[in-house]
């Protein structure tokens, strides 16, 4: 039997629709989340019937309806970079930007006394940067166009996760070690929004 794996909602304030992804799994309780990017998550067990599961979306749409026009309001509050898209890039200035970020993490890794695997610069949708396992970085190219500074904040928080592959309390001792300041330029970066 099919079952619904996702709901609409109409906001009448705004005559927008949203659209809460439903989740089933093994878990007993139901649970919404409104995460950063005004994505609605419905965490829900597996076998809760289509109906309860209407039910339950109906009475949290309020609450629903409320989180998701924070999230709106919060990112309408933070400055959006103003870059180039990628396919207006030429080539010239695509090296360029792998060429500056590039050379950021080679500095730190010679500071931070760690080593990468792959260095990838691409257009990512909701991360500035991130780390794998196994050791491979990834960076936005739009912190080409943020203050040097908030690059350099970037860059020591993926290589510190060389060390910590958590957020863990030795993590962030690790940040600091080498951005003393992170707290100030992590607030600083989240003023920040990606362009898409």
């Amino acid at each position: 039997m099919n079952m619904l794996t996702e709901i609409i909602l109409n906001d009448k304030g705004t005559n927008e629709n949203i659209r809460v992804q439903v989740i089933r799994s093994g878990r007993k309780s139901l649970g919404l989340e409104v995460r950063p990017d005004g994505t609605v998550l419905a965490r829900i067990p597996a076998r809760l019937s289509d109906r309860e599961l209407k039910a339950f979306i109906e009475k949290q749409q309020e609450w629903i309806l409320k989180k998701v026009n924070q999230v709106k309001k919060r990112a309408d509050a933070r400055t959006k970079i103003q870059v180039p898209s990628v396919d207006a890039l030429s080539d010239a200035e695509i090296q360029k930007i792998k060429d500056k970020i590039a050379d950021r993490v080679k500095y730190y890794c010679a500071v931070m006394q760690v080593t990468v695997g792959r260095i990838t610069i691409r257009n990512q949708k909701t991360r500035w940067g991130s780390c794998s396992s196994a050791g491979n970085v990834n960076f936005n190219y739009q912190l080409y166009y943020l203050p040097d500074e908030l690059l350099d904040y970037v860059v020591v928080h993926e290589l510190a996760h060389r060390r910590h592959m958590n957020h863990s309390k030795e993590f962030w001792s690790e940040v600091e070690r080498y951005c003393p300041d992170y707290r100030v330029r992590r607030k600083q970066l989240k003023e920040y929004q990606l362009a898409n």
